[in-house]
């Protein structure tokens, strides 16, 4: 994958900058939103495990089961669930 606006270098030891993604250390009862994708809206944490984070809708009450995916953002403070 390119991107034209990100420049690199190969030079072994050459200063750079990069990326560093962290997984967020949720924890039962944590009240997310997740900002875009198949997966967007307001979750409730629900349960956890080493690989899969269990979620509740808090508007339709639907679990779901996925792989640990969450990665922080920003943290904002405010109304949960989101008003539709």
């Amino acid at each position: 994958m390119t991107d034209d606006n990100v420049t690199s270098s190969d030079g072994e030891g050459a200063k750079s900058s990069y990326l560093v993604f962290k997984p967020y250390p949720l924890q039962v009862g944590h009240r997310i939103f997740i900002e875009s994708g198949p997966r967007r809206g307001d979750w409730k944490v629900i349960g956890l495990s080493d690989r899969k984070i269990r979620l509740r809708c808090p508007f339709s009450g639907r679990e779901v089961e996925w792989d640990r995916f969450c990665y922080l953002v920003e943290e904002k403070h405010g109304p949960w669930p989101h008003p539709e």
